[in-house]
């Protein structure tokens, strides 16, 4: 591990879990001891932690030590310096455990039959050491220092319980100290990753903390090393980020000092480890026998903490480790390596692996093996295929060739979900040479996806319109996708009026035999055109026409990018089930293919479709994982769809905390009219009409779109129409809503979905006058069409309202029925707000009745729902806290909280009310 005086982390973001566990130990002092082994990469912030247990620890004596390599092979070297201030001490242990301990940390040994004596001698003389006060005791990186001592370290850690001694072991590895309770210090997650960067870099945008998060694989040192070696330009997101921590940081200066120290054999068989990037233990057996030694030679470096060796697959700990070792052998050394591993890579499925090897070792152009990379990377993807390409590139003979590989190794490296890694390609193909039309045009097309994705949706469309002339003669089908790509562009950034021209140029590349992609295409585009200039019985059947097209396509046709833009026609035309369908097809497909760039866009259309049935749990599910694989691939603007998909979510549930929360991660970035932040001003609207605040609520969403215009999100608007409409109608400003439900109607009606039907009818109901036959018969419209087998927070929510309704008409015997059946559908979603305006709609209609009776595990958070389960098995709290890696006074909080929310006073209570 990087050596203590060389890591320069300071604080600990992301690590509260972790130093949790370190105040449970020492605030269990000095009725109980105990220990704790933390354990993990190089650079994760062991001996960080170890600083944190020290200040954390003031009413402990402190005594620390660390493992050191250069003293491995010394017997006892480590317990002799971490005991040394302990020494004098030693007088007060019985013999023969003195006698053992001196001579022992004098370098006589210990036989092995003395090893028990000297073990309860340390143990003695550390609790000698805590008669006056409790005693922290820490040893950093024990696994680098000698096996004897590890060895009784973890004899005494596991005998701790009755003294008032805490131990904190911390290793590269979690095969030492068996027995003891152990904690993995795992990656740090993007909002972590920032904060730690964004101490050290105040005005670093947030995108490029969570890129460099990624680069840096999550760990703190590389982060730290990050930061300072970037320029202004990117830290503000203007210039390419570097490919991985810096060689010469702390971190890298760290993993070059333990290769060092490494055998000659060792070092070669880690470089073979290292070149070989499939890992496959196999492979790696046959290329060090080849070379004249044995995998096992690996084990120094694995007890060093550079690799891991594992039954599949042989990984060195981190990339920079990788890079450090490869970059530490000359360019002969490399070679030989190369050649050693393509000689035993002969297998039938290992093309394209022996010719990477092949291709690395070459020294100069050799036009015969570059082609022959670039035919066997033809149905490869990954990181294989587009390091096949970019090496078939740089051993071509001719730059506008290589130029053309260069673009290719681009668009599959996006289609993996490096959106940096294809901008540097990119940039390298424009470097590179000329570039021919076609070749040049699809790099324009790629440009343009970047941006759409990972950029500026507006510069997007730009690109995205001039890319789709440049292959236009060409490549029809690529054509198509770039215009349809700049129509969605307009639609993200709220310029709908700019589809109009997208269609215009679609309509003009459309050919009577077009095959099903194009025609699907073509339709898609003259669908969408129409609904948004609200030409329904246009659009409709051109839409409708792009979904059949969709389930039909078969062969090199059948892409995830067809089967989304299918799944959009779906949703226009409100034939949901099938949108679902056509999108989870898009996600399996992206899935099966490696095409991780196309999961955002195809979850975010299944998200849609999940919400239009009634399965919120379901779509915000698969919001989530959109918004983990948009951020694990660099795309802003879908993680931005769906961080407003989850507030919104989470607002129809009346859960505020969630829903800013989610709010506040979309931040500043999204344009004025953006769909983010359009999504985001829906769920504030909804937050504002649950609080009663219906003025409010009224004026965001009408604010959303400007009907008749083409400007803003009018289809957000339109999703939230019904909010509109219930939020205007309460604050008396039915006009205000008018025009968005006019909207909603017309499109409503074109459709065959009841459920659109349904809440286009009790829209109308709202703003029919009070106690009219108008209002009430609308309402009962809307439950008559509300569909039996989905969306039952819809039906609920109707359900109330007529109950509102006809309780204030004076009808309380009536309202009843209505306010009973929603009251009860909300209990069993779970959804507590609801219920309880439901409960004080009854109480206000002359029922008396208590809180809403909703299951217990509805009402309690995740966290909360496991303390609750875990005090039914009788656990205490101490023992809660302790598996729960949380503070005592933490549990104590949460039962608080339990008690009142499930309105209980004891834990029997609580046993009995989860069962």
């Amino acid at each position: 591990m990087v050596a203590a005086s060389s890591v320069q982390i300071t604080g600990l973001p992301g690590r509260d879990t972790e130093c949790a566990a370190v105040r449970r130990l020492v605030d269990g002092l000095p009725d109980a001891g105990g220990a704790l082994l933390v354990w993990g990469d190089p650079g994760a912030g062991r001996s960080v932690l170890v600083g944190y247990a020290h200040r954390y620890a003031t009413r402990c004596h402190r005594l620390a030590g660390a493992g050191l390599a250069d003293e491995a092979a010394l017997p006892y070297a480590g317990l002799q310096r971490l005991l040394d201030p302990l020494l004098d001490r030693a007088d007060a242990l019985p013999e023969p455990q003195r006698g053992v301990l001196r001579r022992t940390l004098a370098g006589a040994g210990c036989p092995a039959d003395h090893r028990l004596a000297l073990s309860m001698a340390v143990r003695g003389l550390l609790a000698a050491a805590a008669r006056e006060r409790p005693l922290l005791c820490t040893v950093d990186d024990v696994d680098r220092g000698d096996p004897p001592t590890a060895e009784v370290l973890g004899f005494v850690a596991r005998r701790l319980r009755h003294l008032p001694v805490a131990m904190l072991l911390t290793a590269g590895t979690d095969a030492v100290a068996a027995g003891v309770p152990r904690h993995r210090l795992r990656p740090l997650d993007d909002r972590a990753g920032a904060a730690l960067l964004i101490d050290r870099l105040p005005g670093l945008a947030p995108r490029v903390a969570r890129e460099l998060t990624a680069v840096a694989g999550g760990n703190p040192q590389a982060l730290a090393d990050l930061a300072e070696v970037l320029t202004l330009g990117q830290c503000r997101g203007e210039e390419p980020l570097p490919d991985g921590p810096p060689l010469d940081g702390a971190l890298g200066r760290g993993y070059r000092g333990r290769l060092a120290g490494l055998p000659a054999d060792t070092r070669r068989v880690l470089l073979l480890a290292a070149l070989d990037s499939d890992g496959d233990p196999a492979t790696l057996v046959r290329a060090a026998r080849a070379d004249g030694t044995a995998i096992e030679a690996l084990a120094p470096a694995e007890a060093a903490g550079l690799v891991r060796v594992g039954p599949e697959r042989v990984a060195l700990a981190q990339p920079l480790a990788r890079a450090v070792v490869a970059a530490d052998a000359t360019l002969a050394e490399r070679r030989a390596a190369h050649l050693l591993l393509a000689g035993v890579l002969d297998g039938p499925g290992q093309h394209l692996r022996r010719t990477l090897h092949r291709a690395a070792a070459a020294d100069g152009p050799d036009p015969v093996l570059a082609a022959e990379l670039e035919a066997v990377a033809g149905g490869a993807g990954g990181d294989d295929g587009v390091a096949a390409l970019h090496r078939a590139a740089e051993l071509s003979g001719e730059p506008r060739q290589a130029s053309a590989r260069l673009v290719a190794a681009a668009g599959r490296a996006w289609a993996a979900g490096q959106p940096r890694r294809a901008g540097r390609l990119l940039a390298e193909a424009a470097e590179a040479g000329p570039l021919d039309p076609v070749a040049a045009g699809r790099a324009e097309l790629l440009r343009g996806e970047l941006e759409l994705r990972c950029g500026s949706p507006s510069t997007a469309s730009t690109t995205l319109l001039a890319a789709a002339r440049a292959v236009a003669g060409v490549d029809r089908i690529a054509a198509l996708g770039a215009l349809v790509r700049a129509g969605e562009a307009a639609c993200h950034t709220g310029d709908q009026f700019r589809y109009a021209e997208v269609a215009r140029r679609v309509a003009a590349l459309r050919r009577p035999e077009d095959p099903p992609d194009a025609e699907l295409l073509t339709a898609l585009a003259a669908g969408v055109a129409a609904t948004l200039r609200g030409d329904h019985e246009r659009g409709g059947p051109a839409l409708r026409r792009a979904v059949v097209l969709g389930n039909r396509l078969t062969g090199p046709a059948l892409t995830p990018a067809a089967l989304t833009g299918a799944a959009v026609a779906g949703l226009l035309v409100a034939v949901d089930s099938a949108a679902h369908r056509l999108a989870e097809r898009a996600v399996e497909l992206a899935r099966a293919r490696g095409e991780v760039s196309a999961l955002p866009r195809a979850l975010e259309l299944r998200a849609i479709a999940e919400y239009w049935l009634g399965r919120h749990e379901a779509a915000a599910d698969t919001s989530r994982e959109g918004l983990r694989v948009a951020r694990d691939t660099g795309q802003v603007n879908s993680a931005g769809v769906h961080l407003g998909m989850l507030a919104v979510l989470a607002a129809v549930r009346a859960d505020r905390e969630t829903s800013l929360c989610r709010i506040r991660e979309i931040g500043e970035a999204p344009a004025p009219h953006s769909r983010p932040r359009a999504l985001a001003q829906w769920a504030l609207a909804v937050l504002d009409l649950v609080n009663g605040r219906h003025e409010a609520a009224a004026a965001r969403l009408a604010a959303l779109a400007r009907p008749g215009t083409g400007r803003g999100q009018v289809l957000i608007q339109v999703m939230a129409t019904p909010y509109l409409v219930e939020a205007a109608a309460g604050a008396g400003r039915r006009p205000a809503a008018t025009a968005a439900l006019a909207v909603f109607d017309k499109w409503a009606s074109s459709t065959a979905s009841p459920s659109r039907r349904a809440l286009s009818a009790r829209c109308h109901a709202l703003l029919a006058a009070r106690g009219s036959a108008d209002a009430e018969r609308g309402f009962r419209t809307a439950l008559r069409l509300h569909p039996a087998d989905a969306g039952a927070f819809e039906r609920a929510r109707t359900e109330l309202l007529l109950g509102r309704e006809l309780r204030r008409s004076r009808r309380p015997r009536d309202a009843r029925e209505y306010l009973h059946a929603a009251r009860e559908t909300f209990g069993l979603l779970g959804l507590t707000v609801w219920a309880e305006q439901a409960t004080t709609e009854l109480r206000a209609a002359g029922e008396s009745v208590g809180t809403p009776e909703l299951p217990a595990a509805r009402l309690l958070t995740g966290q909360q729902l496991r303390i609750a389960q875990l005090v039914a098995e009788g656990a205490t709290n101490r023992e809660i806290a302790t598996r729960m890696f949380l503070s005592t006074r933490t549990v104590d909080h949460h039962l608080r909280n339990i008690f009142h929310r499930l309105g209980i006073r004891s834990r029997t209570e609580l046993a009995r009310a989860l069962h």
